[in-house]
């Protein structure tokens, strides 16, 4: 019963940086984790980056010191500030909510990072 947009994706040079968004909507009340998760072709889909109802957040080995996770005072949009980015960094970047009505998923926005 939540929705989730995902938008902000793009290309990128290496050492740039892009802001991802994710807008929700439906039974927001519901919603006790938001994350953000990547997936590259022929590869598992991975946990990037999380924040709890109350503001906690955690982050992959990967990521940590690079990326920031947070949300608008309506905690209706998330974003994934991505910096200094590097190569290993492009996939297919999805938004995921988790809360007491169920699991919902964002449709991919594309993050590539060149060389």
């Amino acid at each position: 019963q939540v929705q989730l947009v995902e938008s902000g994706g793009g290309l990128v040079q290496a050492g740039g940086s892009l802001r991802l968004s994710c807008t929700a909507s439906g039974t927001i009340f519901s919603i006790n984790l938001m994350g953000w998760y990547r997936q590259v072709s022929g590869k598992q889909r991975e946990l990037v980056a999380r924040i709890t109802r109350g503001g906690s957040t955690s982050y992959a080995d990967s990521v940590k010191d690079r990326f920031t996770i947070s949300r608008d005072n309506a905690q209706n949009t998330v974003y994934l500030q991505m910096n200094s980015l590097k190569p290993e960094d492009t996939a297919v970047y999805y938004c995921n909510s988790l809360g007491a009505l169920g699991n919902s998923w964002g449709q991919g926005t594309q993050v590539t990072v060149s060389t």
